[in-house]
This record gives C-alpha cells, structure tokens and sequence, in this order.
C-alpha cells in the first residue's frame, strides 16, 4: 500500500484510492498515515479531531469512522476486512496502527531518506550528488504537504515540521548548485523564495552570493538594504552576522564566500 502525505493525501494500491472525501474520516486517515507504521493513540486521535472540545460520543465515532476506513482499504487492497483489521489498521489496545506493508511506498519516508543522504554528500564536499539526491528529495512533494486535509493541532505540527524540512532541503540544493558554479541559473529561483519569504535571512543571503557572482553586485546590496529595512520594520532587528560578513564582503569587492549554516 502506497501512502502519500507529501501534497493531497492519497492512500491507496494499484491506482485504486482508499482516502474518503468526508473531512473527518479523511483527517483521520491522514493522521495515521502521518504515523503511518507507528501507534496513534486513541486520545490523540479525538484531540485533533475534536480540537475545541469532543462530543461525548467521540470514541464511539471514532471507532465508526475505524470501520468504514478497514472497509474501504479492504476494497482498494482487494482483501477481506478481517485482514485489515489484523495487518493492515490494527487496534493495539490503547491506538490504532496503518501499517503500509513491506512493498508499501511512503513519500515522506523517501524525501527522508534522499533528504539525509544529500545532506551527508553535502557536507563531505559532493556537490555533484548532493544536487541529485537533494533534487529527488524535492521531486517528492506534489504540492503543499496535506493540502487536502482538515488540520488540528496534531496534523498541523506535523505538516509545519515537513514544510520545514522541505525548506531546508531546498536552500541545501541551492547551496550544491552554488558550489558547482550554478549561480547565474539560480537567481531568477531565489528572487521569487525572498520574495515568498522576505524575512529569510538565509535565502537572502544565497541571492546575494548569487548576484554578486553574476557580475551584479549593485543588485546584491539593495538585497541587503531590502532585508534589513524590512527586518528592522517587521521585528525591530538587524540582519545576522552572516549576511553583514557577505554584505561587507561585496562592498570590499571581494567574492563572498557560502558558509553553511549550523546545523539544528
């Protein structure tokens, strides 16, 4: 069973889709899916679901909501709901468990693993791999990580870490294009992130490198000069220590240098 969480949410095998189209149901599947291949206790489940506060009759439709779930992935696996219930949407006892199954694909796990193997070619100075494995990392996502999913608190947090982690990925794939000399190509991709994100100091800090690199150093000041003003109206501070050395190293005339940001 195939699970997708990176984009609308899809579940399913064989072209054959097992989400249901009612929001509650569909928020419960995807917060198994989340997890999937790992317990979801049932207060959890309520919590998100019930984010304001549950009927008392939650349980009960949570546990309704359980069934219609086993049958649909009973017909979309094309086995009976009995096995369902033993191998694919077990009930342990305190949560409920979706278990993909060995031949099973689950994107965020794939983003996770090209994610890592990227980052570790990254950092030992493989830029060439870097690019391809953080590249197929990105080539994951279809579009905004649950796009399709009403959130609660728990499937928000989720969904805000992998949004996270897809930035970072991003600014990591930049920064192996940097290093392979790339930056002519990547200037048009991160004026539109620093316009997405104005108060990112990092992509700001990528753009100006790029620039400066492309003979257009002017450009790569009046970045600097946006990105403070616009920190310094939005949260009453100046740019890092990072972005000023660069800054002071394009008004020296001197090539800046891409230093990678510590890791978290």
């Amino acid at each position: 069973m195939d699970i997708g969480i990176l984009g609308p949410l899809t579940v399913g095998s064989a072209g054959r889709e097992a989400a249901p189209s009612a929001p509650k149901p569909r928020q419960l599947l995807a917060l198994l899916a989340a997890r999937a291949g790992h317990i979801v206790p049932v207060g959890l489940l309520v919590d998100d679901l019930w984010e304001h506060g549950p009927p008392a009759s939650a349980l009960t439709v949570v546990q309704t909501y359980i069934v219609l779930l086993r049958r649909s992935l009973a017909a979309t696996l094309q086995v009976s709901t009995e096995e369902v219930s033993r191998n694919v949407l077990p009930y342990t006892g305190w949560g409920y468990q979706l278990s993909p199954g060995q031949d099973g694909v689950q994107d965020a796990d794939s983003f996770a693993r090209h994610s890592e193997q990227g980052r570790h070619e990254l950092a030992g100075g493989d830029y060439r791999s870097a690019r391809v494995s953080l590249g197929r990392a990105l080539q994951m996502w279809r579009g905004p990580a649950l796009a399709d999913v009403q959130v609660g608190p728990q499937l928000l947090a989720h969904r805000t870490a992998l949004e996270e982690a897809r930035t970072v990925v991003l600014e990591q794939r930049i920064e192996a294009d940097l290093h392979l000399g790339h930056h002519h190509q990547l200037i048009g991709e991160l004026s539109g992130l620093a316009i997405q994100d104005p108060l990112h100091e990092h992509i700001h800090s990528l753009l100006m490198i790029s620039l400066c690199r492309s003979g257009r150093p002017a450009q790569a000041l009046e970045t600097f000069r946006k990105l403070h003003k616009t920190l310094r109206a939005e949260l009453g501070i100046a740019p890092s220590s990072n972005v000023q050395n660069i800054h002071q190293q394009i008004l020296s005339g001197a090539a800046p240098q891409l230093r990678r940001k510590a890791a978290a």
